[in-house]
């Protein structure tokens, strides 16, 4: 099992926590991991992606030029990373912060309204693990104890309380998740 994937968004999105708790995810299973931050120096804000690859395998570099998953959750990811998604992969967007479609057809195409669901939750700060969960759901690369167990490590101890809020977060993701376009067959 080889998984590549970008996570790309605004500062401020959760983006390097989903790659990070999806690193210790990997490592819980014992799988080889990468996790490759990428942001600019005003983080709150500016554009930040994250490369995380599990593996059974060693691998040999955590820069990716193209990739099986892309998630993305701002109208600048989705112009810098459509074309970079393998043909048959899976691209993942918020419907809150995209407002062209995507436009390639060899790939699967999954919408998570995960901003719209938080708000619902009376809680924007889980976006991120509603985002995951969607992930989870159409490329269930780790499974989700090893999740929480990741969640656990990459939180502050102060913080560990809201861990029930983020697996119903999670699992609440793996629900919405829905696909828009799948991979026409060549």
């Amino acid at each position: 099992m080889l998984q590549e994937i970008v996570i790309s968004g605004f500062g401020g999105q959760g983006v390097l926590s989903m790659g990070k708790i999806l690193a210790y995810s990997g490592m819980m299973e014992e799988k080889e991991v990468s996790w490759f931050p990428a942001y600019g120096p005003e983080q709150r804000g500016g554009t930040a992606n994250v490369t995380v690859i599990i593996s059974d395998e060693p691998i040999s570099s955590p820069v990716v030029n193209q990739f099986d998953v892309a998630i993305v959750l701002n109208q600048p990811s989705l112009e810098k990373f459509e074309a970079r998604v393998k043909p048959g992969g899976a691209l993942i967007y918020d419907g809150y912060g995209i407002h062209k479609k995507v436009e390639r057809k060899d790939i699967n195409v999954y919408r998570v309204n995960a901003m719209d669901e938080s708000i619902k939750m009376d809680n924007t700060r889980v976006f991120n693990m509603i985002v995951l969960g969607g992930l989870l759901k159409i490329s269930p690369m780790v499974e989700l104890e090893n999740v929480m167990k990741g969640l656990r490590e990459s939180l502050p101890e102060r913080h560990h309380k809201l861990l029930p809020m983020n697996q119903e977060a999670i699992l609440r993701g793996m629900e919405i998740v829905q696909q828009e376009q799948q991979a026409e067959q060549v």
